[in-house]
């Protein structure tokens, strides 16, 4: 039978259920023609971020009623969690790399070309601010599904179970790197390497951009 268990602080869980389908999965390298997220820290978008005053949540929290239809008021969304992530308590350095990427076009992956008709308006002040809003805002809880695996190499353990085992290990026999190695211990991200947060995100979206 399955069910949903909810999680606060431990919300890592949320990873076993996007990483369970790769856990089960043969690695396969992309094409060198796949799109590829674009990363230069020298990137003309990115570079005038640095010339940005640090975010003002405050100023943040009036530009970000734009974002709300799809990201929710304080960043935790509601609607369709393959596509519209939450990204309340994500870094003000996430989120205005994030939003420089996709006014320059150097994003291309996900819901790159609907976000960037709203990005391109922004200023990188506009980017900043929004980002320092969205840091201030609390994740909610995650939910797991912690039903167990019928069949296959982890068949008797729970989704989460193996979620977590990728999470905080990897995989060296299949050369995938512990997730923890980035995205932190708990899951919170990286803000100096701009590594997204991961505890709370919606199953979905975490699965759909693996």
């Amino acid at each position: 039978m399955r069910h949903a268990r909810v999680y606060g602080l431990a919300s890592l869980a949320i990873v076993a259920v996007a990483a369970v389908a790769f856990a089960q999965t043969t690695v396969t390298p992309l094409p060198e023609t796949a799109p590829v997220q674009a990363m230069p820290l020298d990137a003309s978008a990115v570079a005038e971020l640095a010339k940005a005053k640090w975010g003002d949540a405050k100023a943040g929290a009036t530009k970000a009623a734009a974002c709300a239809a799809c990201h929710g008021l304080d960043g935790n969304s509601t609607i369709d969690p393959k596509l519209y992530p939450r990204i309340a308590g994500s870094s003000e350095r996430y989120i205005s790399r994030q939003l420089a990427l996709f006014k320059s076009g150097e994003r291309t992956t996900g819901n790159a070309a609907m976000m960037q008709p709203y990005a391109a308006v922004l200023s990188a002040q506009d980017m900043r601010d929004l980002g320092a809003y969205y840091a201030t805002q609390k994740t909610g809880a995650g939910i797991a599904d912690d039903s167990a695996i019928a069949s296959g190499p982890n068949a008797g353990m729970k989704f989460y179970e193996v979620g977590e085992k990728l999470f905080r290990s990897g995989d060296t026999a299949r050369g995938i790197p512990a997730c923890m190695a980035c995205h932190g211990p708990t899951g919170t991200g990286n803000p100096g390497a701009a590594f997204p947060r991961l505890t709370g995100q919606h199953a979905g979206y975490i699965q759909a951009r693996l």
